[in-house]
């Protein structure tokens, strides 16, 4: 079974590090020789082509950004201003290209649900980044998925409660290797599609999103400060439904080589 791929920072390398995703520096560690007190884990993706790997400071989704997608989630897509929800780097689940990973059914839910999504990942960031300038921050795109203990969300929903726990678990965000922008070029159309067992369960085009990349980036740099690093999961398309032990997932995004998780 596949796990999040980690590495440890120790020393000046990991204050280094810190800085260089944004973090804040405490005024007790801005001597030379501050050190963390325990090492901590960094999570990396591969690169496709490249012995380097892309380290992963921040993991953001945009929630219902097709608007079929929307409807079945009881929203109206033409009213709704985008959203955003975060997940741990902890989440993330590498699978290599072409391969199938186990995936551990999660814990505490009875209604486990699948959304396959485009994945942007960023090599700088900023505030309020107009439109037209930021797919200049895009290093890379991935296919992952938004894995989501729907019972969990829906429940904290109706308790008017944040639904981190539906979303923001151990392996809830399975990701293959990222491709650089370079090589592949930027998404605004392609094929998108899951099935489950071998049978077709979402299927649409990636134009069909409601906001795109650019406008994500837009956006989100409008709420929070990008940094490089940081990854966009680019919401579902509609039909998004329930696995139980033993599915096997297969994703496909144009462009990109498939994804695929045994539910175990």
């Amino acid at each position: 079974m596949a796990s999040s791929r980690r590495t440890f920072v120790t020393g000046s390398a990991a204050a280094a590090a810190g800085l260089a995703a944004g973090a804040a520096e405490p005024a007790a560690a801005q001597g030379a020789a501050a050190k963390p007190a325990f090492p901590v884990a960094v999570t990396t993706i591969p690169i496709v082509g490249s012995a380097e790997v892309f380290p992963v400071r921040r993991i953001y989704c945009i929630g219902r950004n097709y608007a079929a997608h929307a409807r079945e989630m009881g929203s109206d897509p033409s009213r709704e201003p985008p959203f955003f929800f975060q997940k741990p780097t902890d989440a993330i689940q590498l699978v290599p290209a072409n391969g199938v990973v186990d995936h551990p059914y999660p814990t505490l839910t009875r209604n486990y649900h699948y959304e396959v999504e485009l994945v942007a990942a960023l090599k700088s960031g900023g505030r309020d980044i107009p439109i037209d300038k930021a797919l200049d921050h895009v290093f890379g795109y991935a296919v992952g998925l938004d894995m989501t203990r729907r019972d969990l969300q829906r429940a904290m929903g109706d308790e008017k409660k944040p639904w981190e726990i539906g979303k923001s678990f151990d392996r809830s965000a399975p990701i293959g290797p990222i491709h650089p922008a370079a090589q592949i070029g930027h998404f605004t159309d392609g094929a998108i599609s899951l099935s489950v067992n071998g049978t077709v369960k979402q299927n649409a085009t990636l134009k069909h999103m409601i906001w795109s990349v650019a406008e994500q980036i837009s956006r989100l740099s409008a709420a929070n400060e990008l940094f490089a690093g940081d990854i966009i999961y680019s919401g579902t398309p509609e039909n998004v439904g329930p696995v139980v032990k033993g599915d096997v997932i297969l994703c496909k995004i144009e462009r990109l080589p498939d994804l695929s998780i045994r539910i175990v």
